[in-house]
């Protein structure tokens, strides 16, 4: 028997439109410390990981390790049916191939409730190494969205450079050129206005712009975005929710054009 009751059911709506643009089915995996998913996109070049963890939830029952094969489409329809202030509770039977969303208005005036068919989704999970990153930017969600949207106008790709000088993000196409210097800045009173870089060392790498742009959609999740940078490996970009959790992006940067370029 799994039932889970999030008070805050705008979360798991917010969850739902970060991530159904990159993954269309995936495997939600119940466990007594929490709710996960990890899944690739179609084009198997990104990976999403999500943790809900057991403390967050309102109440938190899941007597067995469950995992629950859904359309993220699908999903996000019934999750648009329940109001932004609404108690969500998700349901499922052991052994059922169905799941259960049960809304409440917060007056408890008002129950609805919508079942939705499981599927069976192959998925293997990855084991992802814990590492040690060549730099680390923390700024604010919404200046990084809005750098990933203003740099798509001009290119598909992105260079982001950490130096000392703080973190640039470059793009070129037909049109022309541009580049973006956010520096530290932690004077701030508001520490969710902060851009804090921890560096190792200098890095720049190259990504495709159409990946971080979907990653930006969880921005209304954190009002922080934490940006995890080494030269050997996918950058991690991390939004917090909450207190429960956290949704991660990992992404490989592009290799070949660099190389031809240099040549």
């Amino acid at each position: 028997m799994l039932e889970l009751r999030l008070v805050q059911g705008s979360l798991l709506k917010k969850v739902l439109e970060a991530i159904r643009e990159l993954v269309t089915d995936a495997n939600f995996d119940c466990s007594g410390t929490g709710f996960s998913l990890q899944a690739m996109d179609s084009s198997h070049v990104a990976l999403v990981a999500l943790l809900l963890r057991a403390e967050g939830f309102e109440h938190y029952r899941c007597d067995r390790n469950l995992s629950m094969g859904m359309n993220l489409n699908n999903m996000a329809k019934m999750l648009r049916c329940a109001g932004n202030d609404d108690i969500i509770t998700i349901k499922a039977d052991d052994g059922s191939d169905t799941v259960t969303f049960m809304f409440e208005s917060p007056k408890q005036d008002k129950i609805a409730d919508f079942e939705m068919k499981l599927m069976d989704i192959d998925s293997e999970h990855l084991g992802i190494p814990d590492s040690e990153y060549q730099a680390i930017v923390r700024m604010p969600s919404a200046e990084f969205m809005r750098i990933c949207k203003d740099l798509s106008s001009i290119g598909d790709t992105v260079v982001i450079s950490v130096t000392k000088e703080g973190v640039k993000f470059s793009t070129s196409g037909e049109i022309g050129s541009a580049n973006i210097v956010c520096r530290q800045n932690q004077t701030v009173d508001k520490p969710q206005e902060a851009t804090i870089i921890e560096m190792q060392e200098p890095v720049s790498l190259t990504f495709a712009l159409r990946y971080m742009n979907s990653f930006t959609k969880a921005s209304s999740l954190s009002e922080q975005v934490t940006i995890s940078l080494s030269s050997e490996l996918p950058v991690v970009v991390e939004y917090k929710i909450a207190e429960m959790g956290y949704i991660r992006f990992y992404l490989a940067p592009k290799i070949e054009e660099d190389e031809e370029m240099k040549s």
